[in-house]
């Protein structure tokens, strides 16, 4: 897993068309802007568990519940 630091208005770009942005820093919360294609899905990951628990099945030890902190 990469990880990164980023303020407020910096960036991180996926590919060649997809680019999150850190919004809002505040209050224990992190606020994102995801600027990507329609055709992308973009989930909350408690919202589509099955699809991100098998990226963190292969890590030993780690839960996709207990390892991640949740982002509105």
């Amino acid at each position: 897993m990469l990880m990164l630091s980023r303020k407020t208005n910096e960036s991180i770009v996926i590919g060649d068309n997809i680019r999150v942005t850190v919004a809002r820093i505040g209050r224990g919360r992190v606020q994102l802007a995801i600027d990507a294609p329609r055709e992308v899905a973009i989930r909350r990951e408690e919202l589509a568990p099955e699809v991100t628990a098998p990226m963190f099945s292969a890590i030993p030890g780690r839960s996709p519940i207990t390892s991640l902190p949740v982002l509105a």
